[in-house]
């Protein structure tokens, strides 16, 4: 057993397989449609999420784990004598990292560590992965948080969302935005910079034309990327996926790219089809 256990919370999107082999705390974000609470990828899957959303046509909210869900989480991990380092969803989209703030607070000095990844879904991921292999090797919590400390800025986290349904639904577009969107085709490109989503551009046309464009973007900077980790997510896009991997598999020296699926939180804000790469760039 690691003398270290890394945590991280629903959104960090990582395959249910590796959580289990590489031994990842996870801690379920909050999906609420009216009075019924799901937590997120425990009692709620994204196909039952979607199916929610058509019926009622609303979407949930969502809600960041309370510091009593990260203590109950933690205690079987300290009382097994393992130190804890939390990875959490960027301070800048939730109080989740706030949240585990306080509920490290509860425990002795140096029992909890909560790093904000200032970012989201496999954004967190890779620094999650980073941080697994590095406790592997028998570095401590100083060294791995030194080593996120240099590569959470070399994180590049770009996706696609389909229709403008969600955006709209969900406030952050306006009637008339998702009227002319839908009948132009127009699909926003997202970054996480600083920790947020900011819209970078937008791309008119066939869904085959967008996908050639989000993995452009991601080829032009071929030369930067430090070859270990590719996630390819996704939100009900499967097909577009393998596409993605079969070909970033082929031109990019990655020791792997890996597919993973979008969870209840993320897709509730971006909706189905919504496909992204994340990697991080050659440390400086």
């Amino acid at each position: 057993m690691r003398t270290i256990k890394i945590f991280a919370d629903s959104t960090c999107d990582l395959p249910e397989a590796w959580i289990k082999d590489y031994d990842i705390g996870i801690v379920p974000l909050y999906v609420t449609f009216e009075n019924e609470m799901f937590k997120d990828g425990v009692d709620l899957t994204t196909p039952q999420l979607y199916s929610k959303v058509a019926k009622s046509g609303r979407l949930p909210k969502t809600a960041a784990p309370s510091p009593a869900d990260f203590i109950q989480a933690f205690t079987p991990a300290i009382e097994q004598g393992q130190q804890i380092l939390y990875i959490s969803l960027s301070s800048e989209l939730s109080s989740t990292y706030q949240n585990a703030l306080i509920a490290a607070e509860e425990f002795e000095e140096g029992q909890v560590t909560v790093f904000d990844s200032l970012n989201l879904s496999t954004g967190i991921g890779l620094l999650v992965m980073k941080a697994v292999r590095a406790a592997d090797k028998g570095q401590s919590i100083a060294e791995i948080v030194a080593l996120l400390e240099k590569t959470r800025p070399q994180v590049e986290t770009e996706f696609v969302i389909d229709s403008l349904d969600y955006l709209y639904k969900g406030g952050r577009c306006s009637g008339m935005q998702n009227l002319v969107g839908s009948l132009l085709k127009i699909r926003p490109v997202i970054k996480v910079i600083d920790g947020k989503m900011t819209p970078a551009s937008k791309i008119r046309g066939s869904r085959e034309k967008v996908l050639e464009q989000l993995l452009n973007n991601a080829l032009a900077k071929i030369d930067d990327m430090d070859n270990d980790l590719i996630f390819i997510t996704h939100s009900l896009a499967d097909e577009d996926a393998l596409h993605l991997q079969e070909i970033l598999q082929s031109k990019t020296k990655a020791r792997e790219v890996a597919i993973s699926d979008a969870g209840c939180v993320i897709s509730s804000h971006c909706g189905a089809k919504t496909i992204g790469i994340l990697y991080t760039k050659s440390i400086k």
